[in-house]
């Protein structure tokens, strides 16, 4: 048996990969599973096959995973990162609720966040947005307005020493974010789609970006729904960090801020040191879990 040779995932489609090698070339890889169990940023062990091929043999231990779930089935987004950046814009209106559950996830693996506020030079609706994000900024959470289609500079810092990733509904601009700090990201794309024959306009479910050596971008496709099924209620409530100060205060120890008298959190909101919607938010996330 040949030795194994290591790469890192750096683009998916349904059960094919592109593994990025040590020098640099790129090889088309299959796994020996029918199951999608690799993800953009895996450290993989692969068995070559020839110059261009390969199949994964093992996939060496994450340091992080980023994923969603419901009830049936998970969805791996990427490996190995170090931030999540939550890209949202003004128009269109984003969804608070998809906010908080990215960060939440963020939260549960240790991850750094930052929220990026594209278009918002467009001044009548970025007033909107800024005040749905009030809530965010009030409990330390970093966020960046931007101009992605103008100029996307400010993000770079942001990004030196991690391998972040970029997600967000769709329209947002991740797209404009991604092609503004990397000229070639059109090209790798034409080149991974030719890579894995899969046609010129593959859309990949993660695809890595080497910025320097040192900072790397993981861009995925729009994503509408986050869910947290693999997450318990505790691991939920820990994702909203502002809630911390008041744990084990309410009456019941096993209280779930709903409707049980003398909860902390409640009486914490009505006098306004909670934001009403940040504790609404915690309500429906953690009934649905969806």
């Amino acid at each position: 048996m040949k030795s194994l040779i290591q790469g890192q995932i750096v683009a998916t489609f349904r059960r094919q990969y592109l593994a990025e090698l040590s020098d640099g070339r790129l090889l088309t890889c299959l796994t020996r599973s029918r199951k999608n169990e690799n993800t953009c940023g895996d450290i993989v062990e692969i068995q070559r096959i020839n110059e261009l091929q390969g199949v994964i043999e093992c996939t060496l231990p994450r340091h992080t995973l980023l994923y969603r779930s419901d009830s049936r089935r998970q969805k791996l987004i990427a490996a190995n990162i170090s931030q999540i950046v939550v890209v949202v814009a003004s128009m269109p209106p984003f969804s608070d609720e998809l906010l908080a559950r990215c960060l939440i996830a963020a939260h549960d693996q240790k991850l750094e966040t930052l929220i990026v506020f594209n278009k918002c030079d467009l001044h009548q609706a970025a007033q909107a947005a800024r005040a749905q994000l009030d809530p965010y900024r009030a409990i330390g959470y970093r966020i960046l307005e931007l101009a992605a289609r103008e100029n996307p500079a400010p993000l770079l810092p942001f990004l030196e020493g991690h391998t972040s990733i970029l997600v967000g509904q769709s329209g947002m601009g991740k797209s404009t974010i991604i092609n503004q700090l990397i000229p070639g990201a059109q090209a790798a794309t034409n080149e991974i789609s030719s890579a894995l024959n899969s046609g010129k306009h593959t859309t990949t479910h993660s695809r890595l970006y080497h910025l320097n050596p040192h900072s790397h971008l993981i861009d995925c496709p729009g994503i509408q729904a986050f869910g947290l099924h693999h997450l318990d209620f505790d691991a939920i409530e820990a994702g909203f960090v502002e809630f911390a100060a008041y744990q084990g205060q309410c009456h019941f120890h096993n209280c779930r801020h709903m409707h049980e008298p003398n909860c902390a959190l409640k009486k914490t909101e009505q006098e306004g040191k909670i934001h009403a919607r940040r504790l609404k938010l915690f309500q429906e996330i953690s009934q649905s879990r969806m």
